[in-house]
């Protein structure tokens, strides 16, 4: 057990060297490229005083350091300045309150993923997990060269908007369905991928000595599957389900600038449009935050469960 806290704590400590490195880029990429950020947010038909005031605002007339020990501390604190639209509203809280949406519509997404995955890899086996039929490979590696873009228009124009079996995910009113619908579409490829890796590691589980002693015993298949194969079968699913982790949340960008839902997508452009350089800062930080450290707690979780590995 002490073995694999320290696993998770060096991947706790991993991923916050990355957030770190991220958050530094993030600060000098709006500082030191060329151009005035002061210019770009107000335009060009801003005076030089209120410019003047936008920079003291930002605390972009103070040296680069205290620039940036100012943010090192904001970052500690969650406290990285206001919006520049809407003043007095804290860049952190809308971007928590933008992040919300998308937790909920990736997590469902997660799951709805890794339980068709899994149980499409089942299907396609063959008595006692042994390869039966392809069909399960050509399908998910179709499916996962296949855009979210390519599908999920049509989709969702002939779902939602000919046959109204599904309400459009951007409505207001569409409710948990809306969101279970979204959340499909954004599971699609996942399943695809861990479809693929969940039927090539239970091929290799079928083949392995403790599985056949367990048959031997008298096992039932579904007793055998359940506390024998896919426990040993689930470090690598664990696995391609966070190196999917990335896609999955330009997936969820994708679909709620697609589907005009409220998210930490749809928060990122509107703040790059409008110029909102707080804002647009706390969200690129904690996007990549969070894919860092839910990186690191898959890897920590396939050290929990595949020894092997530690």
């Amino acid at each position: 057990m002490l073995r694999v806290f320290r696993i998770a704590a060096g991947k706790f400590v991993d991923a916050l060297i990355v957030v770190v490195a991220l958050a530094s880029l993030v600060f000098l990429a709006l500082r030191v490229l060329p151009g005035d950020p002061a210019a770009l947010v107000l335009g060009d038909q801003a005076t030089e005083f209120e410019r003047a005031a936008l920079r003291a605002k930002l605390h972009l007339d103070e040296s680069l350091v205290a620039q940036y020990t100012r943010f090192l501390r904001g970052l500690v604190t969650f406290d990285l300045g206001e919006s520049v639209r809407r003043p007095g509203t804290s860049a952190v809280l809308r971007v928590w309150d933008a992040a919300l949406p998308t937790a909920e519509l990736a997590g469902l997404a997660v799951l709805m993923g890794a339980t068709v995955g899994v149980a499409a890899a089942i299907a396609g086996a063959g008595p006692w997990l042994g390869a039966r039929h392809g069909w399960v490979d050509k399908m998910a590696t179709a499916l996962a060269a296949t855009p979210l873009l390519a599908f999920a228009p049509v989709l969702t124009y002939a779902l939602a908007a000919r046959l109204r079996i599904v309400p459009l995910p951007g409505d207001p009113e569409a409710g948990a369905l809306g969101l279970v619908f979204a959340s499909g579409l954004l599971a699609l490829p996942l399943s695809a991928h861990v479809a693929r890796v969940s039927r090539a590691a239970l091929d290799d589980v079928a083949r392995a000595q403790f599985l056949g002693v367990a048959r031997a015993k008298g096992g039932s298949f579904a007793r055998v599957l359940w506390l024998h194969a896919l426990p040993a079968a689930a470090g690598p699913i664990v696995t391609v389900v966070g190196a999917q982790l990335g896609a999955l949340l330009g997936g969820a960008v994708v679909l709620e600038r697609l589907f005009e839902r409220r998210g930490l997508g749809t928060l990122i452009l509107e703040a790059y449009a409008s110029r909102d350089l707080p804002v647009l800062e706390a969200a690129v930080v904690f996007s990549g935050a969070f894919f860092a450290f839910v990186q690191q707690l898959a890897a920590a979780a396939h050290a929990m469960v595949d020894p092997r590995v530690r």
